[in-house]
This record gives C-alpha cells, structure tokens and sequence, in this order.
C-alpha cells in the first residue's frame, strides 16, 4: 500500500470522526443556531429598526413576552435576535406565526400583566415537564428558548447580567447561590 493511498484512508477517517464529534456537540441544524452569533446590531444602543419578518403586532406581542420570560430583554434587543433567527428558518416561521396569532385572539396586549402571566404559566409548567404536543406549547417552548439564547448572548444578558469577563484565565470560578443547586 502506498503512502498516498494510506494519507488519504486517514483523511477520511478524521473526516468522519470529526463530523460525529461535531453533530454530537451541536445537535442543531445551523440554521437554527445561525443568530446566536450574529446579533441584529453592530454597536449596542443602535436602533436596530423595524422588524423585517414579524408586523407590527405580532413584535408588539413577541416584545411583551419575551420581557415576561426575561425582564430587560427588549432593552437587549431579544425580539430583533428572535425575528432575524425566525426569518432565517422555515421551521420556526409557522410556530411563531400560529403562536402570536393564538395570543392575538385572546387580545393579549390589552390584558394586565396578572392576566398574560395567567396565560403563559400554565403553559410554561407543561413545556417544563417536557410537554410540547400543543400549538401553545410548541410556541412558547421556542419563545423561551430564544429569548434565553438571545438575552444571554446579548452584552446586557452575558457581561452585566452575568458577569462574563471576556477571554481571560481565572484563578477561581465562583459557585452557583441559587437555592435549588
């Protein structure tokens, strides 16, 4: 056997190592991870613009919940993270325009915040227990995700909120104070 012939055996054979390591890690299709990377505005405070997927009304919606799930997240932007993710996959398209359409029957907007939370917990206990077999679960369950990923991705979610220092060796890591851990 030539050494060619053995060169390229293993080529190939790192090839496929490094895509079952790599599917394992992230078992995501990338374009659903795509705005975890990219975050809708260069320089924080920049008005990002209006929504180029969702209207005015399902923002509007999206905006107030996604401040319910996680206070300041309109203040990090996490509605224009989930609309450019959303218009850049097919798949969350459909759940997220049944899902504010669903709220948008129940004039959501015109409740009180005791009212939206009366809503949404019930469904959040049953995403929680793993439930995800409804219209209302699915959404909720991807409007939770996302605003997770968008909040804690975003400057206001990962370095003020959470006090990430950037690249740099620390000499200690400081446990979790949170009661359930």
């Amino acid at each position: 056997m030539s050494d060619n012939h053995y060169d390229d055996g293993r080529r190939e054979t790192i090839k496929i190592i490094g895509a079952i390591g790599i599917q394992c890690a992230f078992p995501f299709a990338g374009d659903e991870l795509y705005g975890q990377h990219q975050h809708p505005v260069a320089s924080r405070g920049a008005d990002p613009g209006p929504p180029k997927f969702f209207n005015p009304d399902q923002f509007a919606i999206l905006s107030k919940i996604s401040d319910l799930i996680v206070p300041g997240a309109v203040k990090a932007q996490v509605p224009n993270y989930i609309d450019l993710v959303v218009r850049s996959n097919d798949g969350h398209r459909k759940t997220y325009t049944d899902g504010l359409a669903w709220l948008a029957e129940k004039n959501f907007l015109k409740l009180t915040e005791a009212e939206q939370l009366a809503i949404l917990e019930p469904i959040c206990v049953a995403v929680d227990r793993g439930e995800t077999t409804t219209l209302e679960q699915k959404f909720f369950r991807a409007a939770k995700n996302m605003t997770a990923d968008g909040y804690y991705t975003s400057r206001a979610g990962l370095v003020e909120d959470l006090g990430y220092l950037g690249n740099q060796v620390l000499a200690e890591f400081p446990e979790c104070k949170l009661d359930e851990h």
